[in-house]
């Protein structure tokens, strides 16, 4: 009986843990800089409410005979708990929109709404 319990509580604390992110939570426009001394990369992903994104990558690396470049892709992704799932299909490729994000995930980082002490964590993914 004790142990039945036991278990049942951990189940139901588990499932309060992960509240669940909605799109409209998530949507947005994350950006994350690259400075080094010989090379600058500027990732830009853009989240739509309806959920599509965009992502744009800035390379400019000096020690290549090609410096500068930008990859670009788009589709679309959802969400289950904290994990962001992309998906893209043959319409999405295009001249300008060269990478597949098919099998692709990342995790959404926020501060829990339960999380009552003064530390700052920034929303990222």
């Amino acid at each position: 009986m004790k142990k039945s319990l036991l278990i049942t509580v951990i189940l139901a604390l588990n499932f309060s843990v992960f509240a669940q992110n909605t799109v409209e939570d998530i949507s947005g426009v994350y950006e994350l800089t690259y400075d080094l001394t010989n090379a600058l990369i500027i990732d830009r992903l853009i989240l739509n409410a309806d959920g599509s994104f965009d992502f744009h990558e800035y390379e400019n690396i000096k020690k290549r005979l090609i410096p500068e470049g930008n990859n670009y892709g788009k589709g679309t992704w959802s969400i289950d708990k904290n994990l962001i799932y992309f998906t893209t299909t043959q319409s999405d490729f295009a001249e300008k929109y060269t990478l597949n994000f098919n099998n692709t995930k990342a995790r959404f980082i926020t501060k829990s709404p339960r999380d009552t002490s003064d530390r700052e964590i920034k929303t990222a993914i």
